[in-house]
């Protein structure tokens, strides 16, 4: 993974996320929430995901992406 730079916009720096190969095959990703919150911003990230239809979960500092629309079923 690149080094982000400190003055990347919010809009590049998704638009960045979701051109990784696992993002594009409809793969899960994940991001550090404080970076989330420096680049782009909680509430439009998160605004961002809905129009997408994707599921976002957060655990120990990270948003986990769910690149699809599938259900998600915690089984355990």
């Amino acid at each position: 993974m690149t080094i982000q730079p400190a003055f990347l916009d919010g809009e590049t720096w998704i638009a960045n996320l979701f051109s990784s190969q696992a993002a594009r095959e409809g793969a899960v990703i994940r991001r550090k929430c404080r970076d989330v919150e420096r680049y782009v911003g909680r509430e439009p990230f998160l605004a961002d995901m809905r129009r997408r239809g994707f599921a976002v979960v957060e655990n120990a500092g990270q948003f986990v992406i769910f690149c699809n629309r599938e259900p998600i079923r915690r089984v355990a």
